[in-house]
């Protein structure tokens, strides 16, 4: 299902969570639970994986994660913002010391002059407090968007397992 570079890199993520003692979550849009996947794809991956969200809708992103409605109203569901506010709903509402969220326009509609297609945001937040986000853009049709949008994730997540 998974091709070997995006296996590496879950094996990768778990691994750094399992030194740390971390759990984690993620929060997804546009992905629709690829990180989710790629993730418990590997075997033994419940002592690191807590949950994962698909929060498609943006009734779901603020039903399921906290994210106010009012916020993607002034910013927009693909936004820093929006993705900031999943990672931090995510680690508010799981067990976890470490959460991923990705929200994006995969295409092939759905842009804006200033949202193009392939756009995405990425949201790390940690237990601790502490959130950063990231903004990528992609090229290719909407699977090799959501491909690259699922290394990306588990890239990140890697990092800040490891930091």
């Amino acid at each position: 299902m998974f091709d070997p570079e995006i296996l590496t890199l879950a094996r990768a993520v778990l691994e750094a969570c399992r030194a740390r003692n971390w759990h984690i979550a993620t929060a997804e849009s546009c992905t629709g639970g690829l990180v989710a996947a790629a993730l418990t794809a590997i075997a033994g991956s419940s002592d690191v994986v807590e949950r994962g969200f698909v929060t498609y809708s943006n009734d779901a992103k603020s039903e399921l994660l906290g994210v106010p409605l009012a916020a993607i109203a002034a910013h927009g569901a693909v936004s820093a913002e929006a993705a900031a506010a999943m990672a931090q709903g995510a680690v508010a509402r799981a067990p976890v010391d470490l959460a991923v969220s990705v929200t994006c326009i995969a295409g092939p509609g759905g842009a804006t002059p200033t949202k193009p297609v392939g756009l995405v945001h990425f949201g790390l937040a940690r237990r601790d407090g502490e959130c950063r986000t990231e903004r990528g853009v992609f090229s290719g049709d909407r699977t090799a968007i959501r491909q690259a949008a699922l290394r990306r994730a588990l890239e990140l997540l890697g990092v800040e397992a490891r930091a």
